[in-house]
């Protein structure tokens, strides 16, 4: 019986299969504008990519062609993720918006369109912490897959960088919401090339109610306690289309966090999350 409860515990312990772990500890709100400013995150838990990410595409060897620095924290009313993302070429900035073959639509800010064909970030959250199988998320607010990108968004249009729809974008219940979230200020995207090019920083909220739905019309407060939630995080580069050729949309890079090649989407292949309830140097 003892051996069974240690299981149980183990497997209520991770929110994914895949093992890797991140905390978000509360925190100081921070102003979300595309700048770190000194401090701004220094109650945070930090950590780095994209070496050690999974990659969908060519694999990243250089940390000066791609790689980041992340922090996570919340306020007990959001949760704020930050990156500072080194990246050696900025499309649509240092190239032009070349379009893929698969997609001459790929710009386009509706359901045809690729949010995440760019310079982008990916934000994966499973809230309820729970799947069935081989399912990627629901497109609500046990589970959703969000893009920040860039040079497009839902707010700005093109050329202005920030929030769009992300998938399953062919649900249109998913579409929906994704885009009452946006509009409302739900979920919020700040991102900024850095001076000077080669980069940029991107700043994202998280509402918990709606956006971290634990149980059928129950969202996540700090009352509830420590929670452990799906996690992943996807980065995409888009160079010259050379320098991506032969993958899909001739995407030079896209690293994730969590998964594995061609499943990373899927709920069971994620990382964990945790909310925490207690400060960072409450647990030392």
């Amino acid at each position: 019986m003892l051996v069974l409860l240690l299981l149980t515990g183990a497997v209520l312990l991770r929110a994914g299969d895949y093992p890797r772990t991140l905390e978000a500890f509360p925190g100081t709100t921070p102003r979300l504008d595309g700048v770190l400013s000194p401090g701004e995150y220094a109650d945070a838990t930090s950590f780095t990519g994209v070496a050690d990410w999974i990659p969908q595409f060519t694999p990243t060897r250089d940390p000066k062609d791609l790689s980041l620095r992340g922090w996570v924290k919340h306020d007990g009313r959001r949760l704020y993720f930050a990156f500072d993302i080194t990246d050696d070429v900025l499309y649509g900035m240092d190239t032009p918006r070349w379009l893929p073959k698969e997609n001459p639509k790929a710009h386009a800010l509706t359901r045809e369109g690729y949010p995440w064909f760019g310079d982008e970030m990916e934000l994966l959250i499973n809230a309820a912490n729970r799947w069935s199988g081989d399912e990627s998320a629901a497109g609500d607010g046990s589970s959703w897959q969000m893009v920040c990108n860039l040079t497009k968004s839902r707010q700005g249009g093109i050329g202005v960088g920030g929030l769009l729809e992300g998938e399953p974008r062919s649900k249109q219940a998913a579409w929906d919401t994704y885009q009452r979230w946006i509009l409302a200020g739900a979920q919020e995207c700040a991102v900024k090339p850095k001076p000077g090019g080669k980069g940029y920083i991107l700043e994202w909220a998280v509402s918990f109610d709606p956006c971290l739905e634990v149980e059928p019309g129950r969202f996540y407060h700090p009352a509830l306690g420590d929670r452990a939630m799906g996690l992943n995080i996807a980065l995409g580069d888009l160079d010259e289309p050379e320098r991506g050729a032969g993958n899909f949309g001739n995407f030079h890079h896209e690293d994730w966090w969590a998964g594995a090649k061609d499943v990373r989407t899927q709920l069971r292949h994620w990382g964990t999350l945790w909310i925490r309830t207690s400060p960072r140097n409450a647990r030392r």
